[in-house]
C-alpha cells in the first residue's frame, strides 16, 4: 500500500508541475522584477523623478495640477507631493482618450518634466505578473496555478521524505550529467523554498479575479476588514458594493486591498465653495497624514477630498476624507480600525511584496521566485532524462491508494474553487485516457 501511495502522490506531483510550472516560471520572473520596483523605476525615469533641491519654497498642489492638466489636455485624478526635496511630484491625468498617464512635475516651479504610461514599465511588468495584460480570463489561470503550487509542494514533500535514504535529503550529489544530480537538486531546493513557495501562492489569491474579489467582498460585507464611514455619511446600499464596483475615486492609483471596497463617504452641502486642494492639502498634512500619499480631488459635486497614505509596513497605512464644502474630516481609516481577517490578508501582501520586514523580507521573496526557477529546470531536465520514446513518461497509477490521494487534494479544490475545477477537469481527463490505454491494451491481446 505503501508502495501505491508513493506512486499516486508522484503521479499527481508530476500532473501539478505539468499543468503550472510555465505559469509559475512567468510568476517568477515577473514577481522577482517587481520586488526591485522601486529601483529599476528609478533606473528608468530618472531625469523625471530627481529634481535638484532648491531654497525655494514648493509650488502649491494647485500649481502643480494646473501644470499636469495644461501639458496633458487633461484631468488629474489624484497627485502625490513628495516626501523628499530631491524628488519631483507624481500626477496621474486621465487624457482624452480615456487612458490614465503618470505626469512628473518639479515641485519647485511646476514644470511638466515628462510623462509615461500609467506606472510605467513596471505597471507592464506587474500586469504580467497577474496575467491581465493577456486578458482580464487570464489571470485565472493565475489562481489556479498558484492553486496547483500548493498541491504541488506537499506532494514534493512526501515525494522527498527521507524513508532512511543516505544522500539527497540536504545534499546534492552525483554530477550535472546525471540524473540523480538534478533529482536531489529538485529536491533540496524544493524542501527548502517550499514553505515560501506556498506563502507566496496563498498571499498572492488576495489579487485574484474569482477567490480574492468573493473572498474581498465577504470580509467587507462580514465587518472583518476596514470598517464603514460614519452612519449617514454614506448611503446603505454602497455598503454592499458588488466585486469589481466603482467608486468616486476608482481611476486613482490602486489601495490598499483592504481599502479597496470601503465605499467614500460624501460632501454634505453642495451649493458652498469648495475649499480648494491647497486647503485640502494644508488640512491634510494639519492632521498629520505624513508624505508621501496620494490626494485625490473630488469627481463630482457629492464627492470628497481623499489622501491615502500606503507606506512599507501596513501598521501606518491611513486614508482620510474631507469634505470638498467646509474641509471638515469625514472619516479616518487606519489598519488599527482593520477587521482581523483584513489585517492578515493586508500584512500578507506586503510581506509578498517584499516590504514588510525591509531588505531581509526582500531577499527571502527573491529566493522564493529563484528556487521556483531552480525547480522548472531541475524538474524538465530529470523528466527528460528518464523519458520513454514516444511517451511522456507520466508516473504509474497508485491502484487503491489514488483514491486516497485523490480526496486530499480535493481539499485544496474545495478552498479555491477555479483549482477544484481543474482538478475535476484533470481527473476525468486521466480517467478517460487510462480506460482508453486499456481498451487499446485489450484489443491487442
Amino acid at each position: 500500500m505503501i508502495g501505491q501511495f508513493y506512486r499516486a502522490v508522484w503521479r499527481w506531483h508530476f500532473y501539478a508541475g505539468f499543468l503550472t510550472m510555465p505559469i509559475l516560471v512567468v510568476l517568477a520572473v515577473t514577481g522577482g522584477l517587481y520586488l526591485f520596483k522601486p529601483e529599476i523605476h528609478l533606473l528608468l525615469y530618472r531625469d523625471m523623478i530627481v529634481v535638484q533641491p532648491r531654497d525655494a519654497a514648493p509650488a502649491p498642489a494647485s500649481a502643480l495640477v494646473a501644470a499636469a492638466e495644461a501639458g496633458l489636455q487633461g484631468r488629474v485624478v489624484q497627485i502625490t507631493l513628495p516626501a523628499r526635496r530631491d524628488r519631483s511630484a507624481e500626477a496621474l491625468v486621465r487624457v482624452p482618450d480615456g487612458t490614465v498617464r503618470n505626469a512628473y512635475i518639479d515641485p519647485y516651479d511646476a514644470k511638466l518634466l515628462g510623462s509615461t504610461v500609467a506606472g510605467g514599465t513596471m505597471q507592464t511588468i506587474r500586469n504580467l505578473h497577474s496575467l491581465s495584460l493577456i486578458g482580464a480570463w487570464a489571470n485565472a489561470l493565475v489562481e489556479i496555478a498558484a492553486g496547483w503550487a500548493i498541491i504541488m509542494v506537499f506532494t514534493g514533500i512526501y515525494l522527498w521524505w527521507p524513508r532512511g535514504a543516505p544522500g539527497g535529503v540536504l545534499s546534492i550529489r552525483g554530477k550535472p550529467g546525471q540524473r540523480l544530480f538534478w533529482r536531489d537538486l529538485h529536491a533540496v531546493a524544493g524542501i527548502l523554498a517550499g514553505g515560501v513557495i506556498v506563502f507566496l501562492a496563498v498571499t498572492g489569491m488576495p489579487w485574484s479575479t474569482f477567490w480574492g474579489a468573493k473572498v474581498q467582498q465577504w470580509v467587507a460585507v462580514s465587518g472583518l476588514g476596514a470598517p464603514s464611514p460614519p452612519s449617514g455619511v454614506t448611503p446603505r446600499f454602497l455598503l454592499t458594493l458588488p466585486a469589481g464596483a466603482s467608486s468616486d475615486h476608482s481611476h486613482a492609483a490602486p489601495r490598499p486591498w483592504g481599502l479597496e471596497k470601503l465605499p467614500a463617504p460624501h460632501s454634505h452641502n453642495a451649493r458652498g465653495h469648495e475649499i480648494g486642494i491647497d486647503a485640502a492639502a494644508a488640512r491634510f498634512e494639519a492632521l498629520g497624514v505624513p508624505k508621501p500619499y496620494g490626494l485625490q480631488p473630488p469627481e463630482s459635486e457629492k464627492g470628497a477630498y481623499a489622501a491615502t497614505h500606503t507606506p512599507d509596513r501596513v501598521e501606518g497605512i491611513r486614508l482620510v476624507y474631507l469634505d470638498q464644502y467646509s474641509g471638515k474630516l469625514l472619516s479616518e481609516t487606519r489598519f488599527a480600525d482593520y477587521g482581523p481577517a483584513a489585517k492578515v490578508i493586508e500584512w500578507g501582501i506586503a510581506v509578498h511584496q517584499g516590504l514588510q520586514y525591509g531588505e531581509a523580507n526582500r531577499l527571502v521573496m527573491l529566493a522564493g521566485c529563484i528556487a521556483i526557477l531552480v525547480l522548472a529546470v531541475s524538474s524538465v531536465t530529470m523528466w527528460w532524462k528518464r523519458r520513454p520514446k514516444g511517451g511522456l513518461g507520466i508516473p504509474p497509477r497508485g491502484g487503491r491508494a489514488e483514491a486516497y490521494v485523490v480526496g486530499a487534494i480535493a481539499v485544496v479544490g474545495l478552498l479555491y474553487p477555479l483549482t477544484g475545477l481543474s482538478f475535476v477537469i484533470a481527473v476525468v481527463i486521466d480517467l478517460a485516457a487510462t480506460r482508453l490505454r486499456q481498451a487499446r491494451r485489450s484489443g491487442l491481446t
